[in-house]
């Protein structure tokens, strides 16, 4: 039931696996230090790029939208991580909300809502689902595409008014839990329903919302945790850290800002040959320029020139102007391209791997046929295949090759670890002071 996965057998990450495998002790004592340090966030998903040369992430998600795609093995995993992290934020919780995204038309999408509550249920919590979608004023059921149904209530104030003369808790009619998860990655800003809770625990946080957080500082805190890393292993903390620059005031549509823009595009390129020439790596480097803030793979390129910025013709710059929720790209950050390696059943692949808590609990590939090695994944075309890790990515076998699956699968969930590492100081950092 596992697809065939080809991918490089030679070259520098070999040797980084295997690094990773003899140092198994020091690598789990060290991230468990730093878990006493820095409280990771409630959920996570990272994806990640082997290039047979390089491992890194290349996105970190703090709303993951998955969970439908996770391998069922891997429930108990999930119940147990889930477990833990609710007892951190509320010891005694009865009762916990979801507030999801407001694609009711995605059915992908309110699958990952329906195992997400699934989950949680199964650590002991009731569990409904607030939308906030003003044309949900009454209970509203939904089909799912495995026959299951998915209900969304419409959310509701209430308790003690705050000065903003809301009640300072939020739940739904007859329904006051103990904690409220988002899976809504507040691109548009904070809604006023979820402004100024002051007596219930929202998981994540709100300052971890795309109107707030931003992937420059989120890679910005990865290269400090790379650096570390690799000190602590006797590494370079190139092979697991993507360079980037950032260009914080562009208009694709009036084009200003493409000096700026070219400019970081060539500095970093120039970065990154010198270290293609030290490691004798002889493929073409390339860089992806993507908005600094949102997701769901929109407003992305692949540039492998300067000049390529510059002629960017009217359909290219409309494609890159405008992001989730139809916002406005004023600022980009230009990331090294990390080229993927890997193909499951013929098609481009690159692996995505789950979080609860500081644990890992699965992960699937992302493949796309109608994609290239250095192009963005997350696009039309894409799909999933649920089952692709036969293991889970915590339990190396040192009887085995160092790219054997549950080897290969180890160094994923150690780099995904770090990214999460990354995300847990990067939210301590742009916390609000009050």
């Amino acid at each position: 039931m596992v697809p065939h996965l080809t991918t490089a057998l030679s070259g520098p990450l070999l040797a980084l696996e295997k690094r990773f495998l003899d140092a198994e002790t020091t690598i789990e004592h060290w991230l468990r230090s730093q878990w006493l340090a820095h409280s990771p966030p409630f959920y996570c998903s990272v994806d990640l790029r082997n290039s047979g040369f390089k491992l890194a992430p290349v996105d970190t998600n703090l709303f993951p939208g998955g969970f439908n795609n996770l391998n069922p093995a891997f429930l108990p995993l999930c119940v147990q991580a889930a477990m833990v992290a609710v007892e951190k934020v509320c010891p005694e919780a009865k009762s916990l909300l979801i507030v999801p995204e407001n694609h009711t038309r995605n059915q992908f999408y309110l699958a990952n809502v329906a195992k997400l509550a699934t989950i949680l249920r199964h650590t002991g919590l009731n569990v409904r689902i607030g939308s906030l979608l003003p044309e949900v004023t009454a209970p509203t059921t939904l089909d799912l595409p495995d026959g299951e149904t998915l209900t969304l209530e419409p959310l509701q104030r209430f308790g003690a008014a705050g000065p903003d003369g809301q009640g300072r808790r939020l739940g739904l009619a007859g329904f006051d839990p103990c904690a409220v998860l988002l899976n809504n990655d507040l691109s548009a800003g904070v809604p006023p329903l979820l402004a100024n809770l002051h007596e219930q625990f929202i998981l994540p946080p709100l300052h971890a919302g795309w109107h707030v957080r931003r992937k420059s500082q989120h890679f910005a805190a990865y290269r400090q945790v790379a650096r570390e890393f690799a000190e602590l292993l006797g590494l370079d903390p190139w092979l697991l850290n993507p360079d980037f620059e950032v260009c914080g005031a562009i208009n694709f549509h009036d084009r200003t800002g493409e000096e700026c823009l070219a400019a970081n595009v060539d500095t970093l390129l120039y970065r990154i040959r010198a270290k293609y020439q030290e490691y004798g790596i002889t493929d073409p480097p390339f860089v992806i320029v993507k908005a600094d803030a949102g997701t769901y793979g929109m407003g992305i390129m692949t540039v492998r020139d300067a000049s390529e910025v510059k002629s960017l013709n009217r359909r290219q710059r409309n494609k890159m102007a405008v992001g989730k929720e139809g916002l406005r790209v004023q600022e980009v950050i230009i990331q090294e391209g990390v080229p993927t390696c890997e193909r499951v059943d013929d098609a481009v692949a690159e692996p995505v791997v789950y979080m609860i808590d500081r644990y890992v609990v699965g992960g699937f590939y992302r493949v796309n046929t109608e994609r290239g090695i250095d192009e963005n994944l997350n696009a039309p075309g894409m799909q999933f295949r649920p089952l692709a890790f036969e293991t889970g990515c915590t339990l190396p076998d040192s009887a085995q090759a160092p790219d054997a699956p549950p080897n290969r699968f180890y160094a994923y969930g150690v780099v995904a670890r770090l990214a999460l590492l990354a995300a847990a100081r990067e939210l301590e950092q742009s916390a609000p002071s009050s």
